[in-house]
């Protein structure tokens, strides 16, 4: 599933195409992805003119001039794209602008569309509960230690969790988690505030690297301009079960956890 930095790309990659352009058209195709869409989705878009496209966590938020916000999410297999010869099968809404048509394509089916009234978009239910982002200066080491104080939780689950900090998956908390030399299944609550101060830049870098890279492309995830990502030709351990480690020569392992692959360096990570 898009993680933060896939998401942040595909955001970026929407800007320059849709940003203060009028939608001249949005065709809902099927009327529904992971959930039913909204009713009113196509009328309620055509004829607005995009004010902003960011990101939150892992949804994508697209503002217009009607007080409206679109919120998005990729799920497994959602990308934007241009189609080249008129929608396909899996092109399930289409936004056309000007001499830009774009079609978020979603072979899965995991992705999902909503709409809601901008001045109430941080009440929605997808949005209301999430914690701070990890590229935003609150995630700091005494930040993570507070968080962490007292809970017998697996470090590693305690970034998975979405309340805490927002927007990292299990590609990015793997990574970071060998940055900071942290075995995953250490319990928060008992590592020094010193090496959560380390966790949290360690997880800062490995975002911003991925986001400089284009995200990881295992599967499905494309840059709207229709390449790949390429941070997963960097991965230090995320699916390098035994294979060497980068740093020290020993064997990369994989462990489940809360039912998610997760792969370390026992020397490294302690």
């Amino acid at each position: 599933m898009p993680e933060l930095p896939e998401v942040e790309t595909v955001v970026r990659g929407l800007r320059p195409l849709l940003v203060g352009r009028r939608l001249d058209r949005v065709i809902v195709r099927r009327p529904d992805l992971r959930w039913p869409l909204p009713v009113d989705l196509g009328p309620r878009l055509t004829g607005a003119t995009v004010r902003a496209i960011r990101r939150r966590a892992k949804y994508g938020l697209l503002e217009t001039d009607r007080g409206d916000t679109l919120i998005f999410h990729l799920g497994m297999s959602g990308k934007f794209h241009a189609p080249a010869c008129g929608p396909g099968p899996h092109d399930h809404v289409i936004f056309e602008a000007g001499d830009v048509q774009l079609a978020y394509n979603d072979p899965r089916r995991f992705g999902s569309m909503h709409i809601t009234p901008t001045a109430k978009l941080f009440d929605h239910p997808l949005l209301a509960r999430l914690g701070p982002e990890p590229l935003e200066d609150i995630f700091c080491g005494p930040w993570l230690a507070t968080r962490a104080q007292g809970r017998m939780t697996p470090i590693k689950a305690l970034l998975l969790d979405q309340h805490v900090v927002a927007g990292i998956g299990n590609i990015y908390a793997c990574e970071g988690l060998f940055a900071a030399g942290i075995n995953p299944a250490r319990r928060a609550g008992r590592i020094a505030p010193a090496r959560l101060g380390l966790l949290a830049d360690a997880v800062k870098a490995v975002l911003a690297d991925a986001i400089r890279a284009g995200g990881s492309t295992l599967r499905d995830h494309a840059l709207v301009s229709g390449g790949p990502g390429s941070f997963q030709f960097g991965f230090r351990v995320y699916g390098r079960e035994g294979e060497a480690c980068s740093s020290c020569g020993g064997v990369v392992r994989r462990r489940v956890q809360s039912g998610r692959s997760t792969f370390h360096c026992p020397r490294c990570q302690r």
